[in-house]
């Protein structure tokens, strides 16, 4: 077989034309012949013993003809796209065109291609790059939530409620003097301050005592869920039942000895120190690359075909699709409780699914325009770490994944690289009211 020809019909399009001849495809007849005629029954004849000739005679000699497309249909795409030297992305169609046992087999396929890529400035870009110093109120913060793990929460009987309370109350809610739904609890735990409730109603609770029954005045907002009770006034009747109070320890060295491995506050603030600025620093490496990405995507200048589009997004939803197994879940059970559907879904993902092509088609262009050299030795060792990832052997790791693609994720790495190392990253400076 041998690729008769190759024709641009459109952007990004080719339309290949593939001879297979008599004789390959009079091979084929008599391998699929062995298999079929296995499953006929002919008059005269033992099941599976009657002669190809007779078969044909009786049936016509293209009674084999599909059978035998089908068994060189990988090999003819294989032919008409390595002898085309084109970057096939996938194939649109597939037609036989001519068969015959005199003439062989004409082909036609049409097959999208990789774009036509232009891509400059990727030297030099500029991009901000958050500051990675810890502030008091960061240190702060982290210390705050280990009190919050290591607090109590005690009953308040000496004071009336305030902000940061949890009381629990017993409401009922009255519109124009009737009650309405949803509008009653018994015995409800609300953390004043909170935003739980509507606006209003927790600022009312906060000043009254345990045992106290009052009234709480309240307007639904004009925004609220329920159409009937938008923008409406109503009347809770409250009674208050208990206050509590989460109490945190004081933060000295005891606290610190309870709570960590070091025996002094300084040396505890030392260390979230350095763990803060490590977080940080890996966020802020992050959000430059974030912005270096961005800017790779708006310098790419392509016709990005649909195809690749598609495929990217069948891509995100494959993965979305197992992080929902990975939870118990479905995603036809997660489409019905969202009200969502598949074209639904595909819709969301298609602008980002857009934005991982460019990306990738630029940081090929990118590594091409560079020369950027991947080594044997590179691509081993890429191959061991998807092997260790999955925990099975490299061998297996080769035989599913190709070696091209392995060396293109390489160079996009490394073409990543690269305009890392070439941008100018400007350090912005930390608030002055943070730092105090």
């Amino acid at each position: 077989m041998n690729l008769k020809s190759s024709n641009n019909v459109e952007t990004n399009k080719y339309t290949l034309e593939l001879e297979v001849t008599a004789e390959e495809l009079d091979k084929a007849v008599g391998e699929v012949f062995k298999k079929e005629s296995k499953r006929m029954n002919i008059p005269g004849f033992r099941k599976g013993k009657a002669p190809r000739a007779f078969i044909e005679k009786m049936y016509g000699e293209d009674v084999f003809f599909q059978a035998a497309v089908d068994h060189l249909y990988n090999p003819m795409m294989n032919t008409a796209i390595e002898s085309s030297g084109l970057e096939v992305v996938g194939v649109n169609t597939f037609d036989i065109k001519e068969i015959g046992k005199e003439k062989g087999i004409l082909a036609e396929l049409t097959v999208t291609i990789q774009p036509e890529v232009k891509i400059d400035g990727y030297k030099g870009i500029e991009v901000g790059k958050p500051p990675v110093e810890p502030t008091a109120e960061e240190i702060d913060g982290e210390i705050d939530r280990v009190r919050q793990r290591n607090s109590r929460v005690v009953t308040v009987e000496d004071r009336p409620a305030q902000d940061g309370d949890m009381v629990v109350i017993d409401f009922d809610g009255y519109m124009d003097g009737k009650q309405f739904d949803g509008g009653k609890a018994e015995n409800f735990d609300l953390t004043l301050g909170s935003g739980q409730f509507i606006p209003g109603f927790e600022d009312q609770v906060a000043g009254h005592s345990p045992d106290e029954e009052f009234d709480v005045n309240v307007t639904f907002p004009e925004d609220y869920h329920a159409e009937e009770l938008k923008g409406k006034p109503a009347v809770f009747k409250v009674k208050l039942h208990e206050i509590k109070h989460r109490e945190l320890p004081e933060v000295d060295d005891e606290f610190v000895k309870d709570v960590s491995e070091f025996d002094t506050l300084d040396e505890y603030k030392k260390d979230l120190e350095n763990t803060v600025r490590s977080r940080k620093e890996k966020a802020a490496e992050s959000e430059v690359e974030r912005q270096l990405i961005e800017a790779v995507i708006e310098k790419v200048e392509a016709e990005v075909p649909d195809m690749m589009v598609e495929r990217e997004v069948d891509e995100m939803i494959n993965a979305f699709e197992m992080q929902l197994r990975d939870q118990g879940m479905n995603l036809e059970t997660f489409l019905k409780y969202t009200q969502g559907t598949v074209d639904s879904l595909r819709e969301q993902y298609k602008d980002r699914a857009d934005k991982q092509v460019r990306v990738r088609l630029g940081l090929s262009k990118i590594a091409e325009q560079e020369q950027l050299e991947i080594t044997d030795g590179e691509v081993e060792e890429e191959f061991k770490k998807i092997a260790d990832a999955y925990s099975i052997p490299v061998e297996n790791v080769k035989a599913l994944v190709r070696e091209k693609d392995v060396r293109k994720d390489i160079a996009n790495q490394k073409a990543m690289d690269f305009v890392k190392a070439n941008a100018v990253v400007i350090e912005k400076q930390p608030d002055a009211e943070a730092q105090e």
